[in-house]
């Protein structure tokens, strides 16, 4: 006899690194069975992300960040409140087995419906330093996932499950030959990507626009993501050794992050958990630069707990130029990038998503039965 399959409505909007792993989280329930509704933001990097994945469901929710400018505050209770109420009528007309947030200023509103109603709730944070939502959420989860090693004060150690980031089906290493074409690079010389995150990063792309010449002199080939509306698409060349063009390509927003990391000798992105888990998911050595401005600096803990395990290096966003001889001198070093790729390895060894489904599996409501007609009496 068949069963129905369970609803989940994951709560993912805002950044790539909130939807990415909803997207993993709802690839995964539904290669067992169930389905998911990920609830992401009006933003147009969540509508481009969500646009690749036709065959799952998405629908936006009301939501803005938090602040403490009267007009931000109040921007952020109206869409809060828009949220809440579309949050409550989708509990009611799904009843849900069960929600799952990921932080971000599209979390609240679902999690405090669903609350309300009782549907089992859960909690991932992918960061060193867990964020506001999740800090602010956590009274009302049944579960928290969060890094190994990471806890949350006054919240049971019952309740906390330690669990990386899921990383996309997609996500996986693609022959170089392969993944230098897609970029229109050379696969015969070295490949710098510098990537700062699904919406780039203004510092980064400065330093590649400087930097260009003087990595081309060495027959280094550079594919910057520099966000959208930060610079339009090119492939453009520089002199090489012997005057020999080498390419650069310029991209404003990537949705092909397997082929981009598998190109690349080298990274120099921001820090964020979602790129960190990607780069050890390909096993692409990088250089960080933590966000000096991200919140509670989550950042710089994530940088400083993924170089200490051998993935790759921390330089300060005030240091930058620094960061052109320290590239260069990794890049001309293989030894250094094979023991970077040897520790990527370790870091990707854990099977984080099996580990939560399983987990969400035993916690949420069980699956509904078939109904069993009763024998008529003879």
């Amino acid at each position: 006899m068949s069963v129905s399959p369970r609803t989940f409505l994951l709560s993912c909007g805002g950044t790539g690194g909130h939807l990415s792993p909803g997207i993993a989280l709802a690839e995964g329930l539904a290669a067992r069975g169930d389905r998911a509704v990920l609830l992401i933001s009006h933003k147009q990097v969540d509508a481009r992300l969500a646009a690749k994945y036709p065959a799952l469901r998405f629908a936006p929710i009301p939501g803005s960040p938090f602040g403490g400018h009267p007009a931000v505050l109040g921007r952020f209770l109206a869409t809060q409140s828009r949220g809440f109420a579309a949050g409550l009528g989708l509990v009611r007309s799904l009843r849900p087995a069960a929600i799952v947030g990921f932080g971000g200023f599209t979390t609240a509103s679902i999690i405090l419906a669903g609350a309300l109603h009782g549907v089992p709730v859960a909690l991932h944070e992918a960061n060193r330093v867990p964020g506001k939502a999740v800090r602010h959420l956590a009274r009302f989860a049944r579960r928290l996932y969060l890094p190994p090693g990471v806890v949350l004060p006054g919240v049971p150690e019952g309740k906390i499950r330690a669990a990386g980031l899921p990383v996309r089906a997609e996500i996986r290493a693609l022959p170089r030959v392969e993944a230098a074409a897609r970029l229109g690079l050379d696969p015969a010389k070295k490949i710098l990507v510098v990537f700062g995150g699904s919406q780039g990063a203004t510092p980064l792309n400065a330093w590649a626009r400087a930097a260009v010449g003087a990595l081309a002199a060495l027959d280094v080939q550079l594919a910057c993501v520099t966000g959208l509306g930060k610079g339009d698409a090119a492939l453009t060349t520089a002199p090489g050794p012997g005057g020999a063009p080498v390419r650069a390509a310029w991209i404003p927003f990537c949705d092909d992050v397997a082929a981009l990391l598998s190109a690349a000798d080298l990274v120099v992105a921001r820090a964020g958990a979602g790129s960190l888990a990607e780069f050890a998911r390909i096993g692409s050595p990088a250089i960080l630069v933590p966000y000096p401005q991200a919140a509670d600096d989550h950042q710089r803990a994530n940088a400083a707990w993924f170089a200490a395990r051998g993935g790759g290096l921390v330089l300060e966003q005030t240091a930058l130029e620094e960061l052109t001889p320290l590239a260069t001198s990794l890049l001309l070093d293989p030894a250094r990038l094979a023991a970077h790729r040897a520790a990527l390895a370790r870091l990707d060894a854990a099977p984080s998503l099996d580990f939560i489904l399983d987990d969400l599996d035993n916690r949420v409501a069980a699956r509904p039965q078939p109904a069993v007609r009763a024998a008529t009496p003879a």
